[in-house]
């Protein structure tokens, strides 16, 4: 048998072949110019809770925009922990609002729901009722519920004291084996500031017996000390380009902040330290950082102390670069909303 090629076949492959090729020269030269920016090259979504104590420092609220930014969560619920209940949960609803992201529940922690904070001027007049999605009472079951019917393992994010946390522990130990844990708690080799001098953390010392439980749990444990977390700041033109973003959820931020803060010069010209931001940005990736297997025990009284006795973990102990992670999260606040994934 005799194959015959016509013109009109070498044509059509050279023509597909040419296309192939000039498809692999733009993935290639979109992978590098995302690496170059310090963005991931094909975001997966990684289901997430958030444990915060918002409405207490400002920077949970920067945590909280820079992780509805983020395309790799897949955010399935948000929980107030350290009591002041209700004034938490108005917070997050309604920052979910401003976000478009009102799929996503809102879960109630333990303690009173009375109380307020810094932030209680902008949630003034908002009505819990109001908010489209859930509302979880129970957050604490509902972080349980959450975790446990998950077809995937969840990454446990929480950025404050941790009585929501140990309190679900207590009820279903099983949360660990189908979870790991990222926290912003500690200090290791520096304290606040950048200090040499180490430091009972607030989100440890403010509830040491259940740091103690949370961090010893049988999870997966990564955690951001002040060594890391407690040096990030946004200045200068980084900061203005949020500050005068013209996104809701940037905007929402910039206004409890301007509320927040008792030096309004400071408020517009420089963030406060966003140490929680780092927690968020642990969930989905440490490139940035150099991370250390170290073995950490919580004592009574608050500290994070390197002791062989203790729970190995992740420890983000230096930055590698900083300002690249400052610029990570300038894009994020500032860029398009994240659309919320397919539910299943």
């Amino acid at each position: 048998m005799v194959v015959r090629t016509t013109t009109f076949g070498t044509d059509l492959w050279a023509s597909v072949i040419g296309l192939a090729i000039a498809l692999l020269g733009f993935w290639v030269f979109r992978s590098d110019a995302r690496a170059a920016e310090g963005e991931p090259e094909a975001p997966k979504r990684i289901p997430v809770i958030l444990d915060t104590d918002i409405g207490d420092d400002i920077d949970d609220t920067w945590a909280l925009a820079f992780a509805l930014k983020s395309p790799e969560l897949d955010i399935k619920l948000v929980v107030g922990d350290q009591g002041k209940t209700l004034y938490r949960a108005k917070l997050i609803a309604k920052l979910l609002e401003a976000a478009g992201r009102t799929e996503i529940p809102v879960g109630m922690g333990v303690g009173p729901q009375t109380g307020g904070g810094g932030q209680s001027a902008w949630v003034e007049g908002y009505d819990l009722k109001s908010y489209p999605g859930k509302v979880y009472e129970d957050g604490v079951q509902a972080i349980i519920d959450t975790i446990m019917k998950s077809p995937q393992p969840i990454t446990l994010i929480a950025y404050g004291p941790l009585p929501n946390v140990a309190a679900a522990l207590e009820r279903e130990p099983k949360i660990a084996e189908k979870a790991r844990f990222v926290g912003m708690h500690g200090s290791v080799r520096k304290g606040y500031g950048g200090s040499e001098k180490v430091s009972a953390e607030w989100n440890v010392r403010a509830d040491a017996k259940a740091c103690q439980k949370a961090l010893s749990a049988p999870w997966d444990v990564t955690i951001t000390p002040l060594d890391t977390c407690g040096l990030v700041h946004l200045t200068g033109e980084k900061y203005k380009k949020v500050r005068d973003s013209k996104d809701p959820l940037a905007a929402a931020v910039i206004a409890n902040y301007r509320i927040w803060s008792e030096d309004k010069e400071a408020a517009e010209s420089r963030s406060s330290t966003l140490f929680d931001t780092v927690a968020i940005y642990l969930g989905f990736s440490d490139d940035l950082l150099k991370i250390e297997k170290l073995t950490i025990r919580v004592t009574d009284d608050g500290f994070t102390v390197i002791d062989p006795s203790g729970k190995m973990m992740r420890v983000a102990t230096e930055w590698k670069d900083m300002g690249a992670f400052e610029d990570l999260l300038v894009r994020r606040l500032t860029g398009p909303t994240v659309k919320p994934p397919a539910r299943q």
